[in-house]
């Protein structure tokens, strides 16, 4: 197999024509070339002129703790001028642009919806052909696999249950790379935008972090490509009153809270039968986050096959099994972020569908099988 080649790595060699121009560009320290050189260093040792660097959630160095705002600074690797655009604002203003000739976007993705540096990318999107800004998007494979039969739902209701974790109707798991989703989002959205993507070169959609790249750690909970793997159905966790392994060393991999039965609660997992992953008994103390100090009881989770493990539906049958369980203990859970101070609504937010806490309550399903619906939808904007 010929060695991947990211977005990054094409454009230092084929972009000479951009050495003049004034690059904003958007990212953080978890894009790196194949060779593992930050992109922003790359760009600026191969001659290029970087006028400002814009940050996403978790801040240029990825180390800000979720959901906290992140300030303007400057960048100790570079000196260059670092806006957040996970603070005051989730966009560039028309300032923030006006003494550059293009913005260059480059920031990897772990394949979720409800990953925010996706929801970046479409604010950038806004901004440039707002203020009639070029755009480029240094694409990057999707660390989790790009087979769109392995997608999943839900889709997301935009009337309802838009927001920062998830602004427009995709599915939870898209099975896309970041400048597919941004052909689709300019499709629908805003056709005037003025884009180019820089394709990833000898990239397959069978193609993974689990062998075929090396992935890098994203933000301080995504470390592996196992919590990668795991995070869009164990982050649904966050919408109720159960730990899901924050405030430990392995963030969605476990989940608890003090007044589960291990035991009972691995016997209703085990019964389901899900592909792909087996869990054992655990307990645990985080030291932060929900239930902080406490011990916490639950299941701890190995993936057995990742190519055929379905996250989002292990999250939703282990959230059924959990208020089937548990029905006087399960409460909505608030959880306040920058970009949503009152934490309200998050489950709703995070699977896409208004008042699914009363749905998951009373026992209704959520589909999630959507992979046919989705192919259709995106087949028109795939670069693999």
């Amino acid at each position: 197999m010929q060695q991947i080649l990211y977005g990054i790595d094409v454009f230092l060699q084929q972009a000479a024509v951009y050495k003049n121009k004034r690059i904003g560009f958007v990212t953080n320290d978890a894009a790196v070339s194949t060779s593992g050189i930050l992109s922003r260093l790359a760009l600026v040792q191969n001659g290029f002129t970087i006028a400002k660097l814009f940050s996403p959630e978790h801040g240029i160095g990825r180390s800000g703790d979720d959901g906290v705002a992140q300030q303007n600074h400057t960048d100790i690797i570079t000196r260059l001028p670092v806006i957040s655009l996970y603070g005051t604002k989730l966009a560039p203003t028309e300032e923030d642009l006006q003494d550059i000739d293009v913005v260059v976007f480059d920031i990897p993705g772990v394949g979720c919806r409800f990953y925010t540096y996706l929801w970046t990318m479409t604010h950038i999107m806004e901004a440039c052909a707002q203020y009639n800004k070029p755009l480029i998007i240094l694409d990057r494979p999707n660390p989790t696999g790009a087979l769109l039969k392995n997608a999943e739902g839900p889709f997301l209701d935009e009337k309802h249950c838009a927001s920062f974790i998830g602004r427009w109707n995709i599915p939870v798991t898209h099975c896309c790379t970041l400048g597919e989703l941004a052909l689709y989002f300019r499709a629908q959205k805003m056709p005037q935008l003025n884009i180019e993507i820089i394709k990833v070169q000898h990239y397959q959609r069978y193609h993974t972090a689990w062998q075929d790249f090396k992935f890098v750690p994203t933000s301080p909970a995504i470390q592996n490509i196992e919590t990668a793997a795991l995070y869009p159905g164990m982050g649904l966790l966050e919408g109720i009153n159960i730990n899901e392994g924050r405030g430990t060393t392995t963030p969605f991999t476990i989940c608890g809270a003090p007044w589960i039965n291990s035991e009972k609660l691995l016997l209703h997992f085990q019964q389901k039968q899900i592909p792909g992953i087996k869990a054992i008994a655990v307990s645990y103390t985080p030291n932060n986050s929900l239930y902080a100090g406490e011990l916490c009881n639950g299941p701890a989770f190995e993936i057995t096959n990742a190519a055929i493990l379905r996250p989002v539906l292990t999250g939703i049958q282990l959230l059924q099994i959990l208020f089937e369980l548990y029905p006087q203990h399960i409460t909505e859970r608030l959880y306040p972020t920058a970009a949503n101070p009152a934490g309200s609504n998050h489950l709703d937010k995070l699977l896409g569908i208004y008042n699914s806490f009363d749905i998951l309550k009373n026992g209704g399903e959520i589909e999630t099988a959507i992979s046919k619906k989705w192919e259709m939808m995106i087949a028109a904007y795939l670069l693999y």
